[in-house]
């Protein structure tokens, strides 16, 4: 080490400033499950909304700081994931509105191709035009079920825990955001099945 590169009067612990480094406040140990098990997704959800990782990370920042300033009340009402995922939902919301701009999925080339992969799963014509604008005008359920399971590609356990869900009920959201797609889109519907798989 060269001269200068340690200061003899200023202790590791006080950050160089003077002053004692403060340790950081302690969370809610059901927060601290709670953040750990669902920062992967909120970040997912955020990015292919806001287009950006870092735009993500700064917009699941300030949602966790919400829903921790809340964590009390949110634990009381009973519908935890759903209350929290639209914490999440207003936040990415948001932070759309500030930027006067329409959601990545419907900008991004890549998030184009995944949409174009979404069009085959859910057996729509690649003619059929505004898919983008359709899905986002799905209810709140429903489109968030299209938007993880076809966009991220998310399987239904996966969507029925966060949601805080039956599976049943992610599959039959899901079920019904294709048919107000399709029904949007002003595609025919599916040819009837009987119960061994057949056409009717």
């Amino acid at each position: 080490m060269g001269n200068g590169d340690v200061s003899a009067d200023v202790s590791p612990q006080d950050g160089g400033h003077g002053q004692p480094v403060q340790a950081p406040p302690e969370l809610p140990l059901d927060f601290e499950g709670f953040y750990l098990g669902h920062q992967e997704f909120f970040h997912d959800f955020a990015e292919i909304h806001l287009g950006s990782r870092r735009t993500a990370e700064q917009v699941v920042h300030l949602v966790f700081l919400e829903i921790l300033g809340s964590w009390d009340e949110l634990l009381q009402q009973g519908d935890l994931e759903q209350q929290t995922l639209a914490v999440l939902h207003r936040g990415v919301t948001r932070r759309l509105r500030q930027d006067g701009r329409p959601p990545a999925f419907l900008i991004n080339g890549p998030i184009t191709q995944n949409l174009n992969a979404v069009r085959s799963q859910l057996a729509l014509s690649t003619s059929a035009g505004g898919l983008y604008e359709a899905i986002l005008e799905l209810p709140t359920r429903q489109f968030t079920v299209i938007v993880l399971r076809h966009l991220l590609g998310y399987p239904t356990k996966r969507i029925a825990r966060y949601m805080g869900l039956d599976p049943r009920t992610v599959d039959y959201h899901g079920r019904k955001g294709k048919e107000r797609l399709r029904i949007r889109l002003g595609l025919p519907a599916p040819a009837a099945r009987n119960k061994k798989g057949g056409e009717l």
